[in-house]
């Protein structure tokens, strides 16, 4: 389910000139002393905090629900408008936490894994199994940038025509997701041929259209079958209450267009969470952290369009354990005890507009 604006000071940030020449990080060798300080001076800030998570889950969640409800409910334009852009940030944020789910064991979390899915997953019809065992191989390094890598496309190697695109799928996602669950789902468990698809191909949040998924096993079939069920019920009922009138169709489509929201600014920050450089190739860590993206404070904008976490990308390549409350204090022990030269400052970079040039530049230069 990161980057845009970084002034931190410390580290080089990229400028606009820097993001057309800075040359490929794909063969980079692992800088030993980057990453024994990582881990040295993340040790002590890597329990997450129960009350952090709840807090910034259901805030997020009170917050999207009811600028929705107003903004399906409101006469007026201009609140409208207004209650759907806080609904789509607020629920943007609260959906965010599914990454959080696929890196922290639920006993380090009791509860928090099902009461993600009530409350976020299941009504935005993302259950957490479409990420679960799906995003920890996008940080297996043997995996990271190659072809098995089902969060890992070549996009600044590509035709300009695939970046407005790859943003555009996203607006239908909300679409696509009633049709996974109202239709897929019951259609598949009717029809066992069909069954292996519909896990394959249409049961991951993955952006790398080779990718095809295996069948769950043991304790997570349960769970995946359990939380699939009940977004089936969910999608099916949604369905149901507009063609009886019970949900207004008006307030349906304000849903729809929430969703969407969501799902695009999600793959906006898609677009700039790497480089995008690597063609295939197995990289070593170190090539990976500078093939993704930092954007840290003092910048504002990152919280909004990079959430619960994701504005330190590159790092959280790096120490893929920490939580998300402690990524930014980690950051500022590494910038404050890394000297200039360390690869660390150079995934630092000044904001989306020169991400996004730099990717755009390349594949024009990709489509000559």
């Amino acid at each position: 389910m990161e980057s845009s604006i970084r002034l931190d000071g410390r580290g080089p940030v990229s400028t606009a000139r820097e993001a057309v020449v800075r040359p490929s990080t794909t063969h980079v060798p692992d800088d030993r002393a980057l990453l024994r300080k990582a881990a040295e001076l993340s040790r002590d800030v890597n329990t997450p905090r129960a009350m952090i998570y709840w807090t910034d889950l259901i805030a997020s969640a009170v917050i999207g629900y009811g600028a929705l409800y107003v903004a399906a409910t409101q006469q007026q334009t201009g609140v409208a408008i207004v209650a759907g852009i806080i609904a789509v940030l607020a629920l943007y944020r609260a959906i965010s936490f599914i990454h959080e789910l696929t890196h922290i064991r639920p006993s380090r979390l009791p509860g928090f894994h099902l009461g993600w899915n009530l409350i976020v997953g299941i009504p935005m019809l993302t259950p957490s199994f479409m990420y679960e065992e799906v995003h920890n191989q996008h940080h297996a390094r043997t995996r990271y940038g190659t072809a098995d890598d089902p969060e890992y496309l070549p996009l600044a190697l590509m035709k300009p025509w695939t970046l407005p695109t790859f943003v555009l799928v996203a607006a239908l996602a909300p679409v696509g997701f009633l049709i996974r669950f109202g239709i897929l789902s019951p259609l598949s468990a009717l029809f066992p041929a069909l069954r292996k698809p519909v896990v394959e191909r249409y049961s991951a949040l993955s952006i790398n259209p080779h990718y095809r998924r295996r069948e769950p096993e043991g304790d997570f079939r349960r769970w995946w079958h359990r939380l699939e069920a009940a977004c089936t019920l969910w999608a099916i009922g949604l369905v149901t209450a507009v063609c009886t009138g019970i949900l207004p169709l008006h307030a349906f489509l304000v849903m729809i267009g929430v969703v969407s929201g969501v799902a695009v600014i999600n793959q906006v920050r898609t677009l700039v969470a790497h480089l995008w450089e690597n063609e295939g190739e197995a990289m070593s860590v170190t090539a990976q952290y500078l093939d993704s993206v930092n954007v840290p404070p003092p910048a504002m904008l990152p919280m909004l369009w990079a959430p619960v976490g994701l504005r330190y990308h590159a790092l959280h390549h790096l120490l893929p354990g920490v939580p998300y409350h402690s990524l930014g204090e980690v950051h500022r022990r590494l910038s404050a005890e890394l000297d200039q030269s360390s690869p660390y400052h150079k995934s630092s970079h000044s904001g989306l507009p020169v991400l996004l040039r730099r990717l755009i530049v390349s594949t024009l230069r990709s489509g000559r």
